[in-house]
């Protein structure tokens, strides 16, 4: 018997071959998609739909990261104001006390 030879697609550098259970709402938005335009593969833009995610996320994470760093200071004053005004009310009671 003889073996068939079956037609190997070498995926892209930098891509894996994987099998992934998706809803079918979203596998029926991506091919209304693609037929909107004309063609295409909803594959690609699955993956770039997934990529864009990814990079926003990184970006918002680095963002919250920066301003909390950039507050930090601002947060560690007002304690310090609230702590400072308290002590401050105390005094000025116990300077107008005979």
């Amino acid at each position: 018997m003889r073996k068939v030879a079956e037609a190997v697609v070498k995926p892209e550098p930098g891509k894996t071959k994987i099998s992934i259970r998706l809803d079918n709402t979203v596998l029926e938005h991506f091919r209304r998609l693609v037929d909107r335009a004309g063609g295409g593969n909803y594959q690609t833009l699955i993956n770039d739909a997934l990529l864009e995610h990814v990079h926003r996320r990184a970006t918002l994470d680095v963002v919250r990261a920066v301003v909390r760093e950039e507050l930090a200071p601002y947060d560690a004053l007002r304690k310090l104001k609230g702590k400072m005004a308290w002590q401050g009310d105390i005094k000025s009671w116990r300077r107008r006390r005979p």
